[in-house]
């Protein structure tokens, strides 16, 4: 039985979706941990009550970055984790901490990597006049929002759309998406080629919206 950790500052709803799919799919692998660096995080509240172990590593009571760094690499180490997921996880990560867990660190982002990097990812693809939009899982690297792509989910931009409807249906295939990419590397379903994550069984690394949904 492989250990995903999972770190979050907010809501986690990412987060759930992953320990869900866990439970239903019988994955050959448990959420050990959820740890925020915010202890009013709501998505502790459903860590707790799934029976997931829940660590808060607060940031402001470290005087640098590297120190707090120090410290959650510690308490995540405790749950000897294969995978270490970062599910809206409000903090940049220095070199150091990525390096210790090189091959198991990633994050999900809400946009078609490595197109808009960073903050406000919606508003700017409406603003840019994008006609798709969407989300990317990838490899963590000591780049903020790069490093090898392990899947992209994509959902046309609506022509009335404002950053908040397009944040929503953006949501709902990150939903669908982190999942996925969380079993196949607990199922050792990737391999890296440089740069490139591929799958082994061929399966599609491109999720576009189901024909029921809004995007359609």
């Amino acid at each position: 039985m492989k250990n995903i950790v999972i770190l979050i500052s907010g809501r986690g709803s990412n987060m759930e979706a992953i320990v869900r799919a866990a439970e239903t799919e019988r994955w050959p692998a448990r959420v050990a941990a959820v740890i925020s660096n915010r202890a009013d995080a709501a998505g502790l509240v459903f860590a707790k009550a799934r029976g997931v172990a829940t660590v808060v590593v607060d940031h402001t009571a470290f005087a640098t970055r590297e120190a707090f760094d120090a410290a959650l690499a510690g308490v995540i180490e405790q749950h000897a984790p294969d995978v270490v997921a970062l599910a809206g996880f409000m903090r940049i990560l220095g070199t150091a901490f990525v390096a210790r867990f090189e091959g198991r660190l990633v994050n999900i982002h809400p946009s078609l990597l490595p197109a808009f990097p960073g903050l406000h990812t919606h508003r700017r693809a409406i603003e840019a006049g994008c006609k798709v939009a969407g989300a990317s899982v990838h490899f963590v690297t000591a780049d903020l929002d790069h490093g090898p792509i392990i899947g992209q989910a994509v959902v046309p931009v609506l022509p009335d759309d404002g950053e908040a409807e397009l944040s929503a249906r953006v949501l709902v295939q990150e939903h669908r998406l982190y999942p996925r990419a969380i079993r196949w590397l607990v199922d050792g379903g990737l391999e890296r080629q440089g740069g490139v994550v591929k799958t082994r069984r061929g399966e599609s690394q491109l999720l576009w919206p189901q024909p029921d949904s809004a995007d359609a």
